[in-house]
């Protein structure tokens, strides 16, 4: 279903979500989800948090989840922390906080280390393997995320979404970083048709099987929603509060939006395509080939009637596009060929059974 043209900035209630899956949107009366304890006593949400030279902000963070957990939600949580490689001691920072409690009763803190800095998508692949809860939450680790929002996110869910994507309306950042982002926001929603305001934002909710179907590798962190609403899951937007950094700066760079538009190109091409290659390299192929031939069939008729072809750049020109259109057309095949042998071992993200 379409998302709606707007969404009002004075309304951060629940039903302000975006709809961008299937399925209707929930409404006031809509049934909540139900987050009793497991019966193992596990978690119930897993808060996975990717973080690189973050020292100063951890206590905070860590005291705002526990706030949130003990006082609005009441039930078990653990937070999932992914050193991408710090060097300011971010790491005995977190098992500082592991072992003095800082979490409360109702949370666990787990960590992790990486020996060298693989990026965010490691980072959330590696917290996600590792995720027991049934819903898991994403946020960064520079409190420019707001805690109080997880209970809103969780309830976005509310048995219509899989995937729930934080939207930062208004965002405190430098114009260096939110003009890129616009632009690349715009960017990605028109090539991908998902209407999402702000597919980079850090804070998202899930459905645990939403994160056991999807393969985070490179920079793809970016696109998880995309990925999520290709692969069959029901996404939605909730526009979040979002905070000034308070200590550090920023890891990113504007090269990020450079290799962010080459890995939608990645996206598009191995959701879209990767099943049906001759779907892009036959229809480019199709399309040269016949440009060539319509070419180099003028070419002949001017020939037959004496023009001659010595000094007629345009014969080349003819002759290149049929070449290159054979060419692609050949690399769709072999991709079929490929994709054949591929697919046979192909599982499918299958969300109900009978029988």
């Amino acid at each position: 279903m379409a998302a709606p043209d707007s969404v009002p900035t004075a309304d951060r209630s629940a039903e302000s979500v975006v709809r961008t899956g299937n399925g209707a949107a929930p409404s006031a009366a809509g049934v909540p989800l139900r987050l009793e304890a497991s019966p193992d006593g596990g978690p119930v949400v897993s808060i996975v948090v990717p973080l690189l030279n973050e020292a100063e902000s951890l206590p905070e963070l860590v005291q705002q989840i526990a706030a949130v957990f003990a006082g609005e939600l009441q039930i078990p949580y653990e937070i999932i922390f992914i050193d991408d490689g710090s060097t300011d001691g971010s790491f005995g920072v977190i098992q500082q906080l592991r072992a003095d409690g800082t979490a409360g009763p109702l949370g666990t803190i787990r960590a992790l280390r990486f020996r060298t800095n693989y990026g965010k998508s490691a980072a959330l692949s590696e917290g996600f393997k590792r995720a027991r809860g049934r819903f898991v939450v994403t946020m960064d680790a520079d409190l420019q995320d707001d805690p109080r929002e997880v209970p809103r996110l969780l309830d976005a869910l509310n048995g219509t979404y899989d995937l729930v994507s934080g939207w930062k309306q208004v965002r405190h950042d430098p114009i260096s970083k939110t003009l890129p982002s616009k632009f690349f926001n715009k960017v990605t929603a028109t090539l991908t048709g998902i209407p999402l305001h702000d597919f980079n934002c850090g804070l998202k909710a899930y459905r645990r099987e939403v994160i056991e179907d999807i393969h985070v590798y490179g920079e793809l962190h970016r696109y998880l929603p995309v990925l999520a609403k290709w692969a069959g899951y029901r996404i939605g937007e909730l526009p979040v509060e979002h905070h000034a950094r308070k200590y550090g700066h920023t890891k990113f760079g504007l090269d990020r939006f450079l290799k962010g538009f080459l890995d939608l190109l990645t996206v598009i091409f191995t959701t879209k395509y990767m099943k049906r290659p001759m779907h892009f390299f036959g229809g480019f192929g199709m399309t040269f080939l016949f440009i060539g031939l319509l070419i180099c069939g003028w070419l002949t008729v001017d020939k037959l009637l004496g023009a001659p072809l010595s000094n007629r750049p345009m014969l080349f020109l003819g002759i290149l596009l049929i070449i290159v259109g054979i060419q692609a057309f050949s690399v769709g095949l072999i991709g079929e060929m490929i994709t054949k042998v591929y697919t046979s071992e192909q599982s499918y993200a299958i969300r109900e059974e009978l029988g």
